[in-house]
């Protein structure tokens, strides 16, 4: 079903456009629906991923592994998920169309080849200052908080960053020529890989033994060379696959770069601040926060992070080059329509879905990974920052799509300096907050609250510079969603209460039972209370689901 939201952003244009347009939305909607379908199976890998993982422990030692794989998975979000991705598809598209597919191949070789010279220098540069770290630092700061071990899983794990930037830039060549499987499948091949160590760290008890550390880091390698093979392989079958060139550095890739650097920050503002909370709760897990917090706040973090990617980044990696398209035509109109339509869709779907994970963060926690060494202590601990996460996931849902449309129009100042300015207010709240009674929850109220911000600047600045981008829609839909959900959650919170008590003293199969019986009847409640309050975004599914255009906003 959520490949579904991706459906009606794509076919949902005016019925009087042209046939080409149309074909070309249909293209997309078919994208949309492999990357979303593709995206909801890597995410239940994931959320398996990380159960396997937890069950090894919520400790400083599995606190360090996670440390050491958020560095150069940083790398990954920004990059396969954010700049380079982002800058290069609109510059791809454009030569493809104006100069042939064979300068296109071209681009494509020059810059990858300097994308590798650059990531291939930082993993050098950064294996030689862990390497001093490790020769030099005191021994006691390398004992505190497991610093040494976090340093020497660092530098197993460090080349994987270039492996998965490349695999990105190859991926987003793919996604243009119209192959959307395999660059969602990707991400699916790194979790089967990491299900399978931990499994076997679990089976031979090396959870808390730097052996088992070492064969999780391994299994990240492995599973980014043959991600990177698999891509190189489907380039060729494409005719894309061509010699990296380092010179000349061709015009295009000049704007490649030129485009992606100032988006770094925007793109990652999100993906910074679960780097830097994941750094900072390693840092005090010792004390303020407790032992397990790193591993509370991942499993929290993968848990919000599901909905928001099926829905957030597979849309908005689809609709992108039609976003891209409208704006290179100069079709404002285009433009404002696609916007308005994603953005009541992403409230559509944001609101209820961080509502009612919000309502069943406990029973959630605990069904998927309470076991092994991981107790209900910890998913009490887990949920609470998985509330506080939810309560901006409308807003997670929003940037991806305001994001986007600023980059479409190869505007990246305007988010850079906003997310400059939001970045630094996140790391103040989460420095703050931690020492109040929030304490771990402060990494997830921070985020929600800068993500809010971040998405009502966006659309204030679009509104100033488009015009009108039907906000009374907007408005008139949110309070729809809104009364919706609320009806929704409490019929999740009565059925609840009938199914289970206290977490502590609920099993597993009470927690899955409760789960099974309220999120049927809350999604059936939200639908019914949707269509009585004639909710448009519902007929525009209908009219998704049967084929036809979606009507005209007024």
């Amino acid at each position: 079903m959520w490949a579904i939201w991706g459906i009606i952003l794509c076919v949902g244009e005016n019925r009087t456009q042209k046939t080409q347009e149309t074909h070309d939305q249909r293209h997309f909607f078919r994208g949309a629906t492999v990357i979303a379908v593709l995206t909801m199976l890597s995410r239940i890998c994931g959320l398996v991923r990380e159960a396997a993982i937890s069950a090894l422990g919520a400790t400083q030692t599995m606190g360090a592994f996670r440390v050491a794989f958020s560095i150069p998975n940083l790398f990954r979000r920004l990059f396969g998920e954010g700049a380079v991705a982002a800058a290069f598809v609109p510059i791809f598209t454009e030569t493809a169309q104006k100069e042939g597919w064979d300068k296109a191949r071209a681009v494509l070789a020059n810059v990858a080849g300097l994308l590798a010279v650059l990531l291939g220098a930082i993993v050098v540069i950064g294996e030689l200052i862990l390497l001093g770290v490790l020769m030099f630092a005191p021994q006691t700061a390398l004992d505190a908080q497991h610093m040494g071990l976090t340093v020497q899983l660092t530098m197993i794990v460090l080349p994987f960053m270039l492996t998965i930037c490349l695999l990105a830039i190859g991926s987003a060549a793919l996604n243009c020529k119209g192959h959307f499987a395999y660059p969602a499948f990707a991400p699916i091949m790194l979790n089967l890989f990491l299900i399978a160590a931990a499994m076997l760290v679990h089976y031979f008890d090396l959870g808390q033994n730097r052996a088992g550390l070492h064969l999780l880091c391994v299994s990240v390698l492995a599973a980014g060379v043959t991600q990177l093979v698999g891509v190189i392989w489907l380039l060729k079958r494409f005719d894309l696959a061509a010699m990296l060139t380092l010179r000349p550095v061709l015009a295009p890739s000049r704007q490649v770069a030129a485009l992606a650097l100032p988006m770094l920050i925007p793109l990652g503002i999100m993906q910074f601040s679960a780097f830097f909370d994941r750094i900072y709760a390693h840092i005090l897990s010792g004390g303020v926060l407790g032992a397990g917090v790193v591993t509370w706040f991942e499993n929290a973090n993968r848990l919000y992070q599901f909905p928001m990617a099926i829905l957030g980044i597979s849309l908005a990696t689809a609709v992108f080059p039609l976003l891209s398209r409208h704006a290179a035509d100069d079709d404002l109109d285009g433009l404002r329509n696609t916007v308005n339509r994603a953005l009541r869709l992403s409230l559509f779907m944001g609101i209820p879905a961080g509502a009612a994970l919000f309502v069943l963060a406990e029973p959630t926690m605990a069904l998927i990974f309470r076991r092994g060494k991981f107790l209900t202590p910890d998913a009490i601990q887990a949920a609470w920052i998985l509330r506080m996460y939810c309560l901006g996931m409308w807003a997670y849902f929003c940037n991806h799509i305001l994001l986007r449309a600023f980059f479409a129009q190869k505007d990246t100042r305007t988010p850079l300096r906003v997310s400059v300015m939001l970045a630094a207010l996140n790391v103040a709240m989460v420095c703050g907050l931690v020492f109040t009674p929030l304490k771990g929850g402060a990494m997830g109220l921070a985020t929600a609250i800068t993500a809010s911000i971040s998405t009502l600047v966006f659309t204030r600045i679009l509104r100033l510079r488009w015009g009108r981008i039907g906000l009374t829609n907007i408005i008139s839909s949110l309070v729809r969603i809104l009364i919706a959900s609320i009806a929704m959650c409490a019929a999740i919170i009565g059925t609840m209460a009938m199914m289970m008590g206290p977490l502590d003293t609920a099993t597993n199969t009470q927690a899955g039972l409760t789960l099974l019986v309220c999120i049927p009847a809350g999604i059936i409640v939200f639908l019914a209370i949707a269509y009585a309050l004639r909710c448009t975004e519902l007929g525009e599914l209908w009219d998704a689901i049967t084929h036809r255009s979606a009507k005209n906003d007024k």
